[in-house]
């Protein structure tokens, strides 16, 4: 006979089986149906008790033991167990052979067996006999945790957050916490309409599969932000200082019109402090109610304000016992007066101003505690700044931490402060900055102070968070004349983690081709001094066109090397030196610019012996030729930027000179100066403003009036990138040419035009000996989804000019022989001619003998302009048919103009963008050039893409 468990114990057993209410969110019971007998049991079943499918219990009869009679366990058994091993079943219950037991020992032992997680059902028989067995159903075993309908959360973001995994124990309680676990990252990414229904698929050899069925619904929204209660200030003004904002059609970018609830409690203090700010030191939020609407798609926050009167300060003093301070003297430095408007920004400001002065004195701990002194009647507010007494501090230890890849010396060499040393809080600062400027760690670094073994010790710690410091770098733009323009570059700034910086990079257009190899070490042999060397060659090609076909002029090529050295002078100045030596080549193609007619009459014994300025351009011609340059330089710095990579604060400023003629065939002195100033303005708006200028001075004698002395590849050149909204060398002194296009009209008249498409333009950029260039740029803050996004954009004006070259003489000496059209009465270009002549300059001529038919019967050349000659002289020449002169080149008459070299600014205005896109840093410019000189070459848009590893 099998003896039920006790009503208790069956009620417990039927509630536990018949379903569950997983939460108290929007979800579905989760249940198992029972697993049908026979062959039916090995097929997949889905239970789905939201369409209110039960599990059939029929719960046990009474067990008839009396509660007043305890009998003996004689025997105790476990039945159904598979995985678990009966005697680990046992050790969940107090029951054991020889144990009295009565109806309530049973159903606690049932009770503990289901709080062990580990039985779906559990009951048991032979109570009258005393042969107690305990029947067991195991809970299922997790086959697969499936994610159904998530599309903004992503299932590995899911999956951290849930408990249940594969291979565990499956449970409803785990289920029922994992729900709710769910539903609350949908709630952080502002989606209260969320609901997640849990389905179980029933497998064999008791495994189940998990499956969350996810309704994602959509964001809710920040409707409306009500404030009540506000007098002063208007309720957009208020909303302005939020970072959370109403959803409007030009926010949908933005993920600050989604609602959050730690959002709500910042933008309370956001509203405090802007009111302390502005003298309202009674201002209160008495009350912050967010609404969600039954849609539950959009939020409606109201706002309960109490602004109170306007302050001003009253007296401000400072009370130090530090006897190394003059109080009298802190307190004037402060920002506040008495009278002004009071400001809790600039308290806090002078609490820090006070700590920084009392460190710069070795007091690293000092207390600076502002003592208000409010008087409701007069409405002013006294502050005295109390500075406790402190003990002078010295470093005890310099802790660095994090680095994986980064040796200690590294970092350790950047900081100001050894074991030690005075404490100081400028050095510490100063420490942070260079520490930040490397470039090897993670933004906004921070250099900590901690107590030390004793009251006057300070412990400095540098907790780095390292990043990656190699660089790939994709530059791609488009040119119209030049079309695709592509640079790599890859860059190690941290090379065996030694700070050592190994660079490589290629770049390639229509104008220039280049390959250049650099190596630093900042600290070689563990010195304060750096030593780099760079190989280079590069390739710069100018073209033009004679039709459609693009045609190279010429060609500027340079190979050679740099040793650069440094080392610093103080905390801020350092002096650098460099030695280089490079090969410069200027030339043409002979097949298309080299001819005999060099315009002194007699003909060469090569056909190509000589540069032809009819088809190069005499300036061309004047430059070519093979140079060696030795130069030294040198370079004086100061730079206190607070980052090099990305300043937002700081001077920059440097002067530099080389000198070439150390050997070699150049000989010049060339000086450049540099400055940048940037300055944060508060807000995220970061205000810089940057110039450089340069000139270069011949040690050359003169090589004619027409011919500058500095040759054309030790010029400066102006353009993109430096200079946004201009092509590639696009300002400053060039030379362009344009070919005569000449029809003849149905009247026999004849008309010439010049082409004015920029493909049919020949523009040879000379460069210039000065040039300048200035910028002011003003980085700009976005909102929460835009920085998000990695976007920091910013607007800028740039100006500059290039100039200081002689100009260049002209091509064709006297200008193109011309007529008179006599219909329109037009100036007709001729083409410039050139003539075969022997030896002694004389013309030579084709004479033709005819027969009297006029057929050609045998020709000669002579020097005779008609007829020939008896004597083999000019005098000798008979006066009968005009013979034909041989040509010796005909060139198409062209116009040819010197632009740009006029010391008048160039202007362009622009707006850039940079992303830290998937893809690597992206920066795309749109520039538009306002003010331009004629002869300067224009360009919009630039963008440029890397990467780093």
């Amino acid at each position: 006979m099998t003896v039920k468990v006790s009503t208790l114990g069956a009620r417990t057993t039927a509630i536990l089986l018949t379903g569950t209410i997983l939460s108290g969110t929007p979800t579905t019971a989760l249940a198992q149906a029972a697993r049908p007998a026979g062959p039916a049991a090995d097929r997949v079943t889905r239970n789905k008790l939201a369409s209110g499918a039960q599990v059939p219990v029929t719960p046990p009869a009474p067990a008839p033991v009396s509660p007043a009679v305890a009998r003996a366990i004689r025997t105790l058994r476990v039945e159904g167990s598979q995985r678990i091993e009966p005697e680990t079943v046992l050790s969940y219950t107090k029951l054991r052979v020889g144990q009295s037991y009565t109806n309530d020992t049973l159903d606690q032992a049932i009770k503990e067996l289901y709080a062990s997680d580990l039985f779906a059902d559990v009951q048991i028989s032979g109570v009258e006999s005393g042969d107690i067995v305990l029947r067991v159903r195991e809970n299922p075993i997790i086959n697969r945790v499936i994610f159904e309908g998530n599309k903004n959360l992503k299932e590995d973001k899911i999956g951290k957050e849930v408990k249940l995994k594969p291979r565990q124990i499956f449970t409803r309680t785990a289920v029922r916490q994992d729900v709710a676990r769910i539903i609350e990252l949908y709630r952080r990414q502002g989606r209260f309409a969320a609901s997640v229904s849990p389905k179980m698929v029933s497998l064999d050899q008791n495994r189940v599969d998990v499956v969350f069925e996810v309704t994602e619904g959509a964001k809710s929204k920040v409707r409306q932000i009500n404030i009540i209660g506000n007098k002063i200030f208007s309720d957009d003004k208020l909303r302005e200082q939020m970072a959370t904002k109403q959803a409007r059609f030009f926010r949908l970018l933005s993920s600050a019109t989604s609602y959050d609830q730690d959002r709500l409690a910042y933008d309370q203090q956001k509203l405090r402090q802007f009111y302390l700010t502005n003298g309202y030191a009674d201002f209160r939020v008495t009350s912050a109610v967010a609404e969600l609407t039954p849609d539950k798609r959009n939020f409606i926050i109201t706002y309960v304000v109490e602004e109170g009167p306007r302050y001003h300060f009253g007296d401000v003093s400072v009370d130090s016992d530090i006897r190394d301070f003059d109080n009298t003297k802190l307190a004037a430095t402060l920002p506040m007066k008495k009278g002004d408007w009071y400001n809790a920004k600039q308290v806090e400001d002078s609490v820090d101003q006070l700590n920084q002065a009392t460190g710069l004195f070795g007091y690293a701990f000092t207390d600076v505690n502002p003592e208000f002194q409010r008087d409701k009647d007069t409405l002013t507010m006294g502050i005295n700044f109390h500075i406790a007494q402190a003990q002078r501090t010295y470093v005890e230890r310099v802790e660095i931490t994090g680095n994986t890849q980064t040796q200690d010396k590294v970092i350790r060499r950047e900081i100001r402060l050894a074991e030690g040393d005075a404490f100081n809080s400028f050095q510490v600062k100063r420490s942070q900055d260079r520490i930040n400027s490397l470039g090897y760690f993670q933004d906004k670094f921070e250099l900590k102070q901690t107590a030390g073994s004793t009251p006057d010790r300070v412990i400095l710690s540098a907790p780095v968070e390292e990043k990656s410091t190699g660089e790939l770098q994709l530059s791609v733009g488009y040119s119209s004349l030049e079309q695709f323009i592509i640079q790599a570059n890859i860059t190690q700034r941290n090379f065996r983690g030694k700070g050592q910086e190994l660079r490589a990079g290629v770049n390639y257009s229509y104008y220039s081709k280049s390959v250049e190899l650099g190596f630093t070490d900042p600290y070689v042999f563990n010195k304060n001094v750096a030593l780099g060397v760079d190989l280079f060659r590069r390739d710069y090609s100018s073209f033009g066109y004679q039709g459609d076909t693009r045609q190279t002029t010429y060609q500027q090529n340079s190979t050679g090397f740099q040793i650069r050295a440094g080392l610093p002078l103080t905390e801020f100045w350092s002096l650098s030196g460099r030695y280089g030596l490079s090969y410069d080549q200027v030339t043409l193609a002979k097949s298309s610019y080299y001819s005999d007619n060099n315009f002194d009459g007699i003909r060469g014994n090569s056909p190509d012996d000589t540069c032809d300025p009819l088809q190069a351009g005499r300036y061309l011609c004047d430059s070519l030729g093979n140079r060696l340059s030795s130069s030294i330089g040198y370079s004086i710095v100061y730079d206190s930027l607070n980052s090099r990579l990305r300043p937002s604060a700081g001077t920059s400023f440097s002067f530099s000179q080389d000198f070439a003629g150390l050997g070699g065939d150049v000989r010049y002195v060339s000086s450049r100066v540099n400055a940048a100033r940037y300055k944060s303005l508060g807000g995220g708006f970061i205000l810089s403003g940057t110039g450089e200028g340069g000139y270069i001075f011949s040690l050359e004698p003169s090589r004619g009036p027409d011919i500058d002395r500095i040759r054309i590849n030790n010029r400066f050149y102006l353009g993109e990138p430096q200079f946004r909204g201009f092509d590639i060398r696009g300002v400053g002194p060039r030379v362009k040419r344009a070919t005569y296009v000449t029809t003849t009209n149905a009247d026999g008249s004849t008309t010439q035009t010049l082409p004015t498409d920029r493909n049919s333009i020949t523009d040879d950029a000379l460069g210039g000996r000065a040039y300048y260039l200035g910028k002011v740029e003003l980085e700009l803050p976005l909102g929460a989804g835009a920085r998000e996004l990695g976007l920091r954009p910013s607007i800028y004006a740039q100006f500059g000019s290039l100039f200081g070259v002689t100009r260049p003489a002209p091509t064709v000496p006297g200008g193109f022989p011309k007529y008179t059209d006599p219909i329109t009465h037009k100036v007709i270009y001729l083409p410039y001619t050139t003539y075969v002549k022997d030896a002694s300059g004389n013309p030579l001529y084709t004479n033709t003998i005819t027969d009297s038919t006029g057929a050609a019967i045998s020709t000669s050349t002579t020097i005779c302009p008609s007829g020939t000659t008896t004597t083999g002289t000019l005098a000798g020449c008979t006066n009968d048919a005009a013979n034909t002169a041989i040509v010796a080149s005909s060139t198409a008459p062209f116009d040819e103009q010197f632009y740009g070299s006029s010391v008048r600014p160039r202007v362009s205005v622009g707006i850039g963008v940079n992303w830290n896109s998937p893809f690597g840093p992206l920066r795309i410019d749109l520039a538009k050039a306002v003010v331009v000189q004629p002869g300067d070459d224009k360009k919009l848009i630039t963008f440029n893409v890397g990467t780093q590893f």
